[in-house]
């Protein structure tokens, strides 16, 4: 297998998020999109309604924080055109089978998707364990068995929160 760098690796791949509102996603999704201009689409799935409240909310916890300022300013009057051109907020959950993606966007996902991020999980340490194993152990199951489905799927990404302490 001959090894390539990361940004020629990512050309032209499309990849999905799943997490996106949490820190390291939204960190992940801006790198991303500053590094890698030929990256061919970039799918973030968050819990919502519909796609137009996955697209208020994409706006609102994600594209529009400080955190894409450097983004905003590299790309100027231009920003909401590549942001429109490669980002598509989809509604879901990672909690159900299929990740709760409606039929019609199912098999254009499963087509088009290379990479898959999951970042998905709860990290509220007081939930209820019925709760946290729903989304991080359930969740992750999920999205692996969505993963299966991709036609060309290449890279699959976990990451899981994982606390350790001393409780003496």
């Amino acid at each position: 297998m001959e090894l390539t760098s990361a940004p020629q690796f990512l050309g032209a791949k499309t990849i999905l998020v799943t997490g996106a509102t949490g820190f390291l996603a939204k960190v992940f999704v801006e790198k991303l999109l500053r590094i890698q201009s030929d990256l061919k689409k970039l799918y973030l799935l968050l819990r919502a309604s519909d796609h137009e409240a996955a697209t208020q909310r994409m706006h609102d916890e994600i594209i529009g924080k400080d955190l894409f300022r450097v983004l905003r300013e590299k790309w100027g009057a231009d920003f909401e055109s590549l942001i429109a051109e490669k980002v598509v907020a989809v509604a879901g959950d990672v909690s159900v089978a299929n990740l709760r993606i409606e039929n019609e966007n199912l098999e254009k996902m499963w087509e088009e998707i290379d990479i898959i991020a999951n970042f998905a999980g709860n990290t509220n340490f007081d939930e209820r364990y019925d709760t946290a194993m729903e989304i991080n152990t359930m969740g992750a199951l999920h999205v692996l068995n969505f993963a299966k489905s991709c036609r060309s799927i290449q890279v699959f990404l976990h990451y899981q929160l994982e606390i350790l302490a001393d409780l003496e």
